[in-house]
């Protein structure tokens, strides 16, 4: 008797991403933000995942997703090198948009997901923390 072990296929980084950053971008609109722009790329330094408005505030977002602790939290890949190509994105945006003479308030957050299973999604919004 032949016996074969079903596994369920591994997400690329891509589709994991993309599913991270939809799912992200429902959980700030259930919370209240406005999304002003997604996937926003400057030549130079890369994208922001998400900018998002709420209260006069722009968040530039950083979404992390894994699919599992395995090699430390999603927060811990933003390194100090990644925060400095979202600040200069950020800078570029706001220049694009007219807005570097009277910046608004900004937050520069992450959210990080961690899938454990098709069933198990944690989430968790960190606001202001770069």
């Amino acid at each position: 008797m032949l016996r074969r072990r079903i596994t369920m296929s591994t997400p690329s980084r891509s589709s994991l991403g993309k599913y991270g950053e939809d799912f992200a971008c429902r959980y700030l609109q259930n919370m209240g933000y406005k999304l002003l722009a997604r996937n926003f790329r400057c030549h130079r330094y890369g994208e922001i995942d998400l900018i998002v408005e709420k209260s006069g505030c722009i968040s530039f977002i950083e979404v992390k997703t894994r699919a599992s602790t395995r090699f430390g939290r999603p927060i811990e890949a933003v390194t100090p090198a990644k925060q400095r190509k979202i600040h200069r994105c950020a800078e570029y945006y706001l220049q694009c948009r007219g807005l570097l003479e009277q910046p608004p308030v900004l937050s520069f957050d992450v959210v990080e997901i961690i899938i454990e299973s098709t069933a198990a999604i944690s989430i968790r919004h960190w606001p202001h923390c770069f």
